[in-house]
């Protein structure tokens, strides 16, 4: 993981990105004039993390973003950190909190991104910047990191479809979006349906409650009662998570053969699934740039400095305009690609992903 840390790996992770800052018209806007007072390494930095359902937050987010605010000062600079486990109301508790421990900067991944708006708008008036870490958070925040969202959905799309080949309209597609509340859950499906409209027959879809895979578990199952167990091609998931329940209901309801089911953040269990032949594929997100950039945006504006320097593009959120900003690719992860991705990156090992029960499928991909 250590390769991907630090400035360096963090402009080549913009360099993939399309629209560039010059496309959106300048660097006026990312000035860090947002509040944050000129100070050495010895800053603070609140860390508010949505949940603990989801294996990635707990494991990789939390210790990149500390390994790299240590590495920017110095080892002076402190991590304040909280988990909201998908609790709005306890997430903007927290806000209270960090205000009254008079943290330097904010590093928000919000549970609800409008409901986290008023905590927001009283940080800023209390002079302490807000980064809004991998879902765009509505309120005066002074920059943003995450995945380019949409761009994941198109790649989940055009695997599946891939997946479906020239059968892709011989059944009904299960679509499983992510949750309302979520605003990157807006921007995966359409980048799907961008994909997928037209060229699919769209049985039956889902806003999935909380991202929970429980409740993905039980739209699928209501889907197979409408549908017909031998009438569905495949589903759209927007995450491992709810892949996992998608399959469970799967298989409750005998489907022997399973079709192609997506999925979304290389969590372990669904690499498990990929090269187990039941999941066919997930979008790998490398966190530590994304980290790197939150940590990077945090620590500039804590000290009162610039990051126009960082940022790769501009984004409007509902409630404000240009928004600086660094957005990180997605990767498709099949079976083909499991040694070259989350392998090589060290992410994971090969023991950690091959159990005795995946031993013959892991030898047959040269995992070994």
């Amino acid at each position: 993981m250590n390769a991907y840390l630090g400035r360096a790996v963090a402009a080549v992770a913009v360099s993939a990105v399309t629209l560039s800052l010059a496309a959106c018209g300048g660097t006026e806007d990312a000035d860090a004039d947002s509040g944050g007072a000129a100070r050495g390494d010895a800053i603070k930095v609140g860390l508010l993390l949505p949940e603990n359902q989801t294996a990635r937050y707990e494991k990789f987010d939390k210790p990149l973003i500390e390994k790299e605010v240590a590495r920017l000062t110095r080892g002076k600079g402190q991590v304040v950190y909280a988990n909201a486990k998908q609790d709005a109301a306890t997430q903007s508790s927290q806000v209270d909190a960090m205000i009254a421990e008079n943290v330097d900067v904010l590093v928000i991944d919000a549970v609800d991104s409008k409901a986290i708006a008023g905590a927001v708008t009283k940080a800023k008036g209390a002079g302490i910047p807000v980064v809004a870490y991998d879902r765009l958070a509505e309120g005066p925040i002074d920059a943003y990191t995450s995945f380019d969202n949409e761009d994941v959905g198109k790649v989940q799309g055009q695997a599946l479809l891939a997946a479906l080949g020239d059968k892709a309209k011989d059944g009904q597609i299960v679509v499983m979006n992510g949750s309302v509340t979520d605003p990157n859950a807006k921007l995966f499906k359409s980048g799907a349906h961008s994909v997928l409209d037209g060229k699919v027959n769209i049985g039956k879809e889902y806003d999935t409650v909380d991202w929970k895979p429980e409740n993905a578990n039980a739209n699928m199952a209501a889907a197979l009662s409408a549908l017909g167990k031998g009438k569905i091609a495949g589903v759209y998931s927007a995450n491992d998570g709810m892949a996992g329940g998608i399959i469970t209901a799967l298989k409750a309801a005998g489907v022997s053969t399973l079709p192609p089911v997506t999925g979304q953040d290389a969590e372990l269990a669904g690499v498990q699934r990929i090269v187990a032949g039941e999941q066919h594929m997930t979008v790998y997100k490398r966190y530590a740039p994304e980290a790197a950039a939150a940590a990077e945006m945090a620590v500039a504006l804590a000290k009162g400095e610039r990051i126009d320097g960082i940022i790769n593009q501009l984004v409007d959120s509902p409630t404000t305009k240009r928004v600086p900003s660094v957005l990180v690719p997605g990767i498709a992860l099949t079976k083909a690609n499991v040694k070259a991705t989350v392998v090589d990156d060290g992410v994971y090992t090969i023991a950690e992903i091959c159990t005795d029960k995946l031993r013959p499928a892991c030898d047959e991909l040269g995992l070994k």
